[in-house]
């Protein structure tokens, strides 16, 4: 386990973390998964329960949430939001929610996709290997494999290649 030493990291002790593993300043890491040749950029958040394959690139100012699965070789511009809630709220009965009154609802990134800066993954999808997101997409539906897709909402503007351009 190795990672830079850059100042203001906050690395919570329940993160396991892979081998040459590059986190830059003002990270948040707590109960994750992070594989071999990672570089995580700054401003950047990984939540408990995400899952970070090896030689993945995340760069700034991105939020992984609890849920989101990314396999190996995967590209996160910057500034990509994940969710995990369909349903968001405040309080529960008149009271603030705590993990008991939602149900977390994954996201999975398959290997070699890449996702432009800017964009943003609603819960519940699956993004096919080798899949473009656009940059500034908000993807609400599943991405076919080697699909390149943009817009608001995402739509395929480009099929399906057998692999990366």
């Amino acid at each position: 386990m190795s990672q830079s030493q850059e100042p203001l990291q906050r690395i919570a002790p329940d993160v396991k973390l892979g081998r040459n593993v590059r986190i830059f300043s003002f990270t948040n890491l707590y109960g994750c998964e992070i594989g071999d040749d990672v570089k995580i950029g700054t401003f950047v958040e990984i939540q408990k329960g995400a899952k970070i394959g090896s030689r993945c690139k995340i760069s700034s100012h991105t939020f992984i949430c609890e849920g989101v699965t990314l396999e190996e070789e995967v590209f996160v511009g910057h500034n990509v939001i994940f969710t995990n809630d369909r349903y968001p709220r405040s309080t529960a009965n008149g009271q603030l929610q705590t993990e008991a009154d939602w149900v977390c609802i994954p996201t999975l990134v398959k290997r070699g996709a890449s996702i432009g800066s800017g964009a943003v993954l609603l819960c519940g999808i699956t993004i096919g290997e080798n899949a473009m997101i656009g940059a500034g997409s908000v993807v609400t539906k599943d991405v076919p494999a080697g699909a390149t897709v943009a817009g608001n909402p995402a739509r395929i503007v480009k099929p399906r290649s057998s692999k990366p351009d």
